[in-house]
């Protein structure tokens, strides 16, 4: 299944809040996919051990997690979620997890 981390400064409020609101979509779509809210000086810990798929920052940053990353502010927002939305199931459409 494909993990997704949500992330924001400190991985609690807003973040939490974001990958609730996407886990509930994704879920609503049958789209496979495990969703943690994290603190964003985590993510590389993650990356870096293999176990995310997909960022997705609720703050700004310029970090290159090497991994598809996705704007979370338009969850937060609802500004151009569901674009984003589109775009995230697509790519989690193309996620090879037996690599």
């Amino acid at each position: 299944m494909v993990s997704i981390l949500v992330a924001c400064a400190s991985g609690i409020a807003t973040s939490a809040t974001v990958a609730a609101k996407v886990q509930k979509m994704l879920d609503e779509k049958g789209v496979p996919a495990i969703l943690k809210a994290v603190e964003l000086s985590k993510v590389e810990d993650y990356v870096k051990r293999g176990a995310a798929d997909i960022v997705m920052p609720v703050v700004k940053t310029d970090v290159d997690f090497g991994i598809p990353t996705f704007s979370g502010m338009a969850f937060l927002t609802g500004m151009g979620e569901q674009k984003v939305f589109n775009e995230l199931v697509e790519t989690i459409n193309t996620i090879d997890l037996n690599k």
